[in-house]
């Protein structure tokens, strides 16, 4: 993660990756990209037949069937948001806060992008009055917004939207007659399944919709760049198709092929896939869990996590006492968090959101141990948290926390 001087407080051009898993690689998916590597041919641009066969078999037992003539395929979901934000013109619309590879993207393409609030009680879409309102203010500016990229499992809050209010959001869109790229690399990460309903808009909207997974989400290590993108089954459809082809063929940005090959295993979903990734989500989601009570036990604010491997941690009600050590914005605070915890802890700026509010993502990959051998563990445990390399992160974190918070209680002026 590139670090920033202090005279480059603003915005940031640059954010963190994805979080990692902290996981060692499944055997299955390294022994099938080892036997693609002598495979002397490359992957076609937008995805080879095989890849995206399986990207539509993943798609139809998720209830959105699709033929592939509807799907591409790219290096990362940030080379198939380049393609689709230039195939599509136009301002774009993002939640703020965001994933931090969003905007960077438009702003690449000179394209103005515009934050819009989100609501109380989760991030990844924007509320619906603010972004009518937004909408308009950018027209009569002179704007013209055509793109709203949104989540609702949503990267950095851990959160996911609950299906009426992804419908506002969805209904205002529609109106103003924005296109829709669901952003929903972390859709397989759910804490709780059965617990959690997830709505994606394009169940909503499904011809004004273009959804993107990034399969580092829950399918492959972060460092196997690739994604799909299921495009609308319309005439409008078949048009961006081939204008995104355009551009990555431009660009040159297809998937590596032995990429392609553990990105086609791992979407078909074999037994030894799905029980990685089920087991690696339950295991997120307890070390998330207890990170997250040691944010609220600090006297921190943090929505409790419901997907993926992070939460988003607001310092806000400690204020008073980091401002005593010099901490007066998010990339203050990231400085002191990241060199306190020994883990990056980027702060919210990173994300679109305000300079001055003191938030940052944590991630629980950085939680799970230092080597192979812990990481390795962690999954095979029946109660992770009990090991002691993740008891030792935990009550790193806890005192961290809990030291900001006394110090701010000692801080406190006599009322």
């Amino acid at each position: 993660m590139r670090g920033t001087e202090p005279e480059g407080h603003g915005p940031v051009r640059f954010g963190p990756e994805l979080p990692a898993d902290g996981l060692p690689v499944l055997p299955d998916l390294a022994a099938v990209l080892a036997a693609a590597a002598e495979r002397p041919e490359g992957e076609p641009v937008g995805g080879g037949r095989a890849l995206l066969d399986a990207a539509c078999g993943y798609w139809e037992r998720r209830g959105t069937p699709t033929g592939p003539d509807r799907v591409v395929a790219g290096p990362g979901a940030p080379a198939l948001l380049v393609a689709l934000t230039a195939a599509l013109g136009g301002d774009v619309l993002v939640p703020r806060p965001c994933a931090a590879w969003w905007a960077p993207y438009a702003r690449l393409l000179g394209r103005p992008v515009f934050h819009v609030p989100t609501p109380a009680e989760c991030g990844g879409v924007p509320d619906p009055y603010a972004l009518l309102e937004t909408v308009r203010r950018v027209r009569a500016e002179g704007g013209d917004p055509r793109l709203l990229v949104l989540s609702v499992a949503d990267d950095p809050t851990a959160t996911v939207a609950p299906p009426e209010v992804l419908h506002e959001a969805v209904e205002a869109a529609a109106d103003e007659g924005l296109h829709l790229i669901s952003d929903e690399t972390w859709r397989d990460t759910l804490h709780a399944p059965r617990d959690t309903v997830l709505v994606g808009p394009a169940e909503m909207l499904p011809d004004r919709v273009t959804v993107v997974s990034d399969l580092a989400g829950a399918l492959l290590p972060t460092g196997w760049p690739a994604a799909v993108a299921r495009l609308p089954a319309t005439a409008g459809g078949d048009d961006l198709h081939a204008r995104v082809l355009d551009v990555l063929t431009a660009l040159d940005a297809r998937v590596a092929a032995p990429v392609a090959a553990a990105a086609a295993f791992a979407l078909t979903e074999p037994e030894p896939v799905t029980t990685r990734v089920e087991t690696a989500v339950r295991l997120h989601a307890r070390v998330a869990a207890a990170a997250h009570g040691a944010v609220v036990a600090a006297g921190a604010f943090a929505l409790p996590p419901r997907a993926g491997r992070h939460l988003y941690v607001d310092l806000g009600p400690l204020r008073e006492e980091s401002a005593a050590r010099g901490v007066g914005d998010a990339q203050d605070l990231e400085d002191l968090l990241t060199a306190r915890l020994g883990m990056p802890a980027p702060g919210g700026h990173r994300f679109g959101d305000d300079l001055g509010a003191l938030r940052v993502r944590l991630s629980t990959g950085m939680l799970l141990g230092g080597t192979h051998a812990q990481r390795t563990e962690c999954l095979t445990s029946p109660d992770p948290l009990e090991l002691p390399h993740v008891q030792r992160a935990l009550v790193h974190l806890k005192s961290v926390l809990d030291d900001l918070r006394d110090d701010a209680q000692r801080w406190e002026p006599p009322r």
